[in-house]
């Protein structure tokens, strides 16, 4: 009878809209299989079946998915837009999250549109890995090793789906098997404590890791598949989280409990420093694989030598963290990324977002939509070109950011010669002129790739964003709102020509993890196990500078202990040297280097600082509609930010559906 119920049970593949990338295996589009029997008779049809799970995997820099990006406090837009545009994961940042219809609902579909709220339910994709894994036995043409490496692929999508739903709802659910119809009471699952969590993903991984191949060696039809590389930088996200003061002994959890009565958030002080040495580990086991993998920073002198023999180094500089995050990853590409995301066709669409009207054919209506705009938090956060925070800088005491400058030629890599702009655009790092277009600043791209101001102190593009300038304000739905646009996503062969209403696209794979993440995620780890960053790591651990000042010099910054002793304030000279002191330049290091990327609005959360960043903290702009006082700074919108934000919350009629789950804390 089992066996009978056991063929019925629910086996359609629930997506029949695969990645599209330029893989020829993502390409596939499986029918419909009516039977276990069926979905593994062969190579082929189990090959379908896998490529099915590589589809729920979230379209992360998707803007219509991606929560990370419209709802963080990085960017802003226009309430009124073009209905084009698909706005909805702003509602994150607006307060207009809620319980009967959640924004970025991953946990279960909506009753007539799965996708209204961007995603889907990973659920779903988390029972089609249990029926893989128990049934890729079956295929009779199927050779050992691919046998291995496509059980390896489906127990990471496994973790990867199950440390989403953790990151985003909090304690969840272990789905370790699927449950028979007949047992309808087993499938009303509770939430379980953050530790077993926990330790369920790191054992899927730990079980990935060794099946999984170090790379891709044909790159043209497999990349975009899982490597070890992806698996052990997962790993490290797992614990780093896990050690983080939103899940490791939060107070305000401390009363959340089950309706069984157990405790999901941990509260045991003795073991919370040992949380950090296991994200330690895992970090360093991370840069180390991709290390192996032949994983390495990016350097614009070295991967785009062709375009740079002319270039002056300011150029250079400001061109490496755009060219880490925006050029195609591959082993004959940007080797910084270990984990991109090859579903192409959105981040196209992101750069046409971000891009400025180049020409008046550009202002047609529908040739461009110029909206993709840093606040002005984002813009200040950035350091000067000392390697400091501004409020840091000794050189900066005095200095009235809100003030006026005229550009001289020493600053004409990065602003027009003779332009006047604020000071708050002078003298920054190369990171800050790589990732924000301001008015009066140079454009790198465009087809102008060859030379830049070295010849010529014209020749770069320059944005203007006054209104009446051509990428001034125009119309809410194609016009920055702050007086910035987000340079970072743009990527170098990104072309706009000045007498086409077209745009013509150069797609790259939106960065899920690159090496700097993992670098500057070693260095908090450690930061945080060790007393004081000078002790003493374990033998043949790298110290706390070590990584994070590889990120620093890659921008032409020097290191974290001499730019604090040379150019901070007086009482802040010994910052890097205490533990609280390296937390927050590490904290900094990361919003800046990883900024647009997505990782601010996770950081923030598991940092357990949202509220103090978010809450009450007005978003600023310049004041585009408004030529003659366009440098004047106003207030946007004031976000609130409270302790239920941390994590999203679960569908009211869900929980009407299971009352053994209990809703996220605080809604």
């Amino acid at each position: 009878m089992k066996n009978n119920k056991l063929v019925k049970l629910k086996l359609y593949i629930f997506c029949t809209i695969f990645i599209v990338v330029s893989c020829n295996f993502l390409d596939v589009v499986p029918e419909n299989i009516a039977t276990i029997e069926n979905a593994f008779r062969n190579k082929t049809e189990a090959e379908k079946y896998l490529y099915g799970l590589f589809s729920f995997m979230p379209d992360v820099g998707n803007l219509a998915e991606d929560p990370a990006l419209w709802g963080s406090d990085e960017v802003w837009v226009f309430e009124r837009t073009n209905p084009s545009i698909n706005t909805r994961m702003r509602q994150i940042l607006i307060n207009e999250q809620g319980t009967v219809s959640p924004v970025a609902n991953y946990w279960a579909s909506q009753q007539n549109n799965s996708n209204a709220n961007g995603g889907k339910p990973l659920w779903t994709g988390i029972t089609d890995c249990n029926y893989f894994l128990s049934n890729i036995h079956r295929p009779f043409d199927l050779d050992p090793y691919e046998r291995l490496r496509w059980t390896g692929e489906a127990l990471f999508v496994k973790a990867y789906l199950h440390f989403w739903l953790f990151r985003q709802y909090g304690p969840i659910p272990v789905i370790r098997e699927n449950m028979l119809l007949d047992d309808p009471e087993g499938s009303r699952r509770h939430r379980e404590p953050v530790d077993d969590v926990v330790g369920y993903i790191v054992d899927l991984l730990n079980e990935a890791i060794p099946l999984l191949p170090l790379m891709i060696d044909f790159e043209s039809q497999e990349l975009g598949r899982p490597t070890r590389c992806w698996a052990t930088a997962l790993k490290a996200q797992v614990l780093a989280l896990a050690a983080s003061p939103l899940f490791n002994c939060n107070p305000d959890y401390a009363d959340y409990l089950d309706n069984k009565g157990v405790q999901l958030f941990p509260q045991d002080q003795s073991v919370k420093k040992d949380k950090w040495k296991k994200a330690v580990d895992a970090a360093l086991e991370a840069i180390e694989t991709a290390h192996e993998a032949e994983h390495r920073l990016f350097d614009v002198r070295l991967d785009l030598f062709m375009l740079t023999m002319f270039l002056n180094d300011s150029t250079i500089n400001a061109l490496q963290v755009r060219g880490a995050t925006t050029e195609q990853w591959g082993m004959f590409g940007n080797r910084e990324i270990v984990w991109g995301n090859s579903r192409t066709n959105n981040h196209a669409t992101l750069q046409r977002y971000c891009c400025p009207y180049f020409g008046e054919s550009h202002t047609q209506r529908n040739a461009g939509a110029k909206l993709y705009a840093p606040t002005l938090r984002a813009v200040e956060q950035f350091y000067t070109k000392n390697g400091l925070p501004i409020e840091e800088d000794e050189e900066w005491v005095d200095r009235n950011v809100w003030g006026l400058r005229t550009a001289a030629d020493d600053h004409r890599q990065y602003i027009r010669l003779g332009a006047e702009t604020l000071n708050l655009h002078f003298d920054r790092e190369a990171r800050f002129y790589g990732s924000i277009m301001f008015d009066q600043g140079t454009y790198y791209g465009n087809g102008q790739v060859l030379e830049d101001n070295s010849i010529d102190p014209n020749f770069m593009y320059v944005t203007e964003f006054k209104r009446g300038d051509l990428s001034g304000f125009t119309a809410v739905e194609n016009s920055t709102q702050t007086g910035y646009l987000c340079k970072k996503l743009l990527k170098i062969g990104f072309s706009a020509p000045p007498t086409s209403t077209n745009y013509t696209g150069s797609p790259y794979s939106f960065p899920i993890v690159r090496l700097a993440d993992l670098y500057l995620l070693y260095a908090e780890a450690l930061n945080e196990y060790l007393d004081n960053p000078k002790d003493q790591p374990p033998p043949n651990y790298p110290d706390v500078y070590f990584y994070i000042d590889k990120v620093r010099e890659r921008t032409g910054l020097k290191g974290v202990e001499e730019t604090w002793d040379e150019h901070a304030i007086a009482e802040k000279k010994d910052k890097p040297l205490s533990q609280s002191g390296m937390r927050e330049i590490i904290q900094r290091e990361r919003l800046n280097e990883l900024a647009f990327e997505g990782s601010r609005f996770w950081d923030l959360r598991r940092w357990k600082l949202a509220e103090e960043y978010i809450h009450n903290q007005t978003i600023r702009g310049l004041n585009v509609m408004d030529r003659d006082n366009f440098y004047e700074v106003v207030p946007l919108f004031t976000p609130r930010f409270e302790k239920k934000d941390y994590f999203t919350p679960i569908r009211t009629d869900v929980l009407m559906a299971n009352t053994n789950l209990i809703q996220t804390p605080y809604w």
